[in-house]
């Protein structure tokens, strides 16, 4: 079995999978470091756990008291936000990979240390047990220099302020669902409380919204999406760096605009900051997929995935209007598993059968 570990600031999700990438079982602790909840299939009790590293020991003792025995786990698979310039494809864990994850620390101050928190407390139970990581990152790095260049001196540059984009276990998992049958200019949408597009040919990421954080491109849940420099700058001068991460980050999309991010609950109101949260954040989708169909040189296709992606076809419908003047287009519905992906990674690269 494949032991996927997804490790949040304040929450750990686990899912486990047979060589042949059959779940077995999910399951999820909330509120690390105080009273939370322990989901497993679906049935929730309340714990209470001090770290990732005692939340990952009751979450493998439940696992085990429903039949999954951790004494098959035969490896594990973590999720990593970051890989930087570095880590640009799926890696098993060595000592020199780990320090590379927190190397990237700076790129991703608030994902990479609880990521390398899993990967820490599971190698401390488990030493022997082998280990690989999968980045949000490494799907995009086949973007060209000046598509991942921003103009900015050489010194900035050098420290990493780049465009990396992220979603890309989600892409990579639509690539691979395709199979044979993935056309060859794929215009691909991750929808969700996160959303972001990528310009997909021939199965390589050659543009993606998302930029040096996954702050930049579509409107969303609650990130702004793209906002001018200035405008961040004033803000800054006004409520501080800290109060402006949280507004841009936490704030700001459908919830700035509407005061709600629950896309559903938006569809179902009827008011002027709900329609123009749901107008702004389709017609922004739209926006930047021109410029992602610029980067293909065409479209063959649109494909949607994610929570919104998949479920409300009113936001697909009405980004599709949008894009109606580029004719009858195919348009496909991806069910996102990023956990499925983590797990055939680590499969290939142990020479398996994904």
């Amino acid at each position: 079995m494949i032991f996927v570990v997804n490790a949040g600031s304040s929450s750990l999700k686990v899912s486990l999978y047979r060589s042949d990438l059959t779940r077995l079982a999910d399951g999820t602790i909330s509120n690390i470091g105080g009273n939370g909840t322990l989901k497993l299939d679906g049935v929730a009790t309340t714990v209470t756990s001090d770290d990732h590293a005692d939340a990952l020991t009751q979450i493998q003792a439940a696992l085990a008291s429903a039949g999954r025995d951790m004494d098959n786990v035969s490896a594990a698979a973590h999720r990593v936000v970051h890989g930087g310039a570095q880590l640009t494809a799926p890696a098993r864990l060595t000592p020199d990979v780990v320090q590379a994850i927190r190397d990237c620390i700076p790129l991703a101050p608030l994902h990479n240390p609880v990521n390398l928190a899993g990967i820490d407390a599971l190698t401390a139970q488990r030493p022997d047990l082998p280990q690989f990581a999968s980045f949000d990152t490494a799907f995009h790095a086949s973007n060209s220099e000046v598509t991942t260049r921003y103009a900015i001196p050489e010194a900035q540059h050098q420290a990493g302020i780049r465009r990396y984009g992220f979603h890309g276990m989600s892409y990579a998992n639509m690539v691979h669902d395709f199979g044979d049958a993935l056309p060859d200019r794929l215009l691909a949408f991750h929808l969700g409380n996160g959303a972001s597009l990528c310009a997909i040919k021939a199965g390589k990421s050659l543009a993606t919204s998302m930029g040096y954080s996954p702050l930049a491109g579509l409107t969303m849940g609650t990130r702004s999406g793209d906002i001018d420099g200035a405008a961040v700058l004033r803000i800054a001068a006004e409520l501080g760096i800290e109060a402006t991460d949280k507004l841009l980050n936490k704030q700001s999309g459908l919830k700035g605009l509407a005061g709600d991010n629950d896309m559903k609950a938006l569809l179902e109101r009827d008011d002027d900051a709900a329609r123009l949260a749901v107008s702004h954040f389709c017609y922004w989708a739209a926006r930047h997929a021109g410029s992602a169909i610029v980067a293909m040189g065409g479209i063959d296709a649109v494909a949607f995935t994610g929570g919104i992606g998949e479920n409300a076809a009113p936001i697909r419908d009405r980004i599709m209007q949008h894009l109606g003047f580029l004719g009858d287009l195919p348009v496909h519905v991806i069910e996102a598993d990023e956990e499925k992906q983590i797990a055939r990674d680590a499969l290939a690269l142990m020479g398996g059968t994904a």
